[in-house]
């Protein structure tokens, strides 16, 4: 979906740039990431896989604000996501599909579905969100 169709469809409004609220979804994003490391060190893969999807969704908001967005919907997971796809370049598909893939399985493991992410996944998540936040905060061109 492009930014004219969630722009259409109501999924996201167009609002002033924020660079400053950019800039605390960044740090955000990376207390969450340290975070993360820490639970998956206490041992609890699950939720340091909730904290690394956490970590991505606010570097999302980030872009968002840097660009002078915000989402709208009950679906706001959903908008940072697709937002997210119409604006990073074509070579960052993986990145996009991850950060969907992790969206949908946080809200299996928050809601109770499934509590089965495993040592690894956790990981490859804390990995993923640190690359995802490296690439926004450079697309925001926030310094560190």
């Amino acid at each position: 979906m492009d930014l004219k169709e969630l722009l259409q469809k109501h999924l996201i409004e167009k609002v002033d740039a924020d660079a400053n609220s950019a800039k605390e979804l960044i740090k955000s994003a990376e207390k969450d990431l340290v975070a993360a490391a820490d639970i998956l060190n206490a041992g609890h893969a699950d939720w340091a896989f909730v904290a690394a999807y956490n970590a991505m969704l606010s570097a999302g908001r980030a872009l968002m604000a840097a660009k002078g967005y915000r989402a709208l919907s009950e679906s706001h997971h959903v908008a940072v996501v697709q937002f997210c796809a119409a604006m990073l370049p074509a070579e960052s598909g993986q990145l996009i599909y991850a950060f969907n893939r992790y969206r949908v399985r946080r809200h299996d493991v928050v809601y109770g579905e499934i509590k089965s992410i495993g040592e690894g996944e956790a990981k490859t998540s804390i990995g993923k969100a640190k690359e995802f936040t490296g690439k926004i905060r450079g697309l925001c061109k926030l310094n560190q």
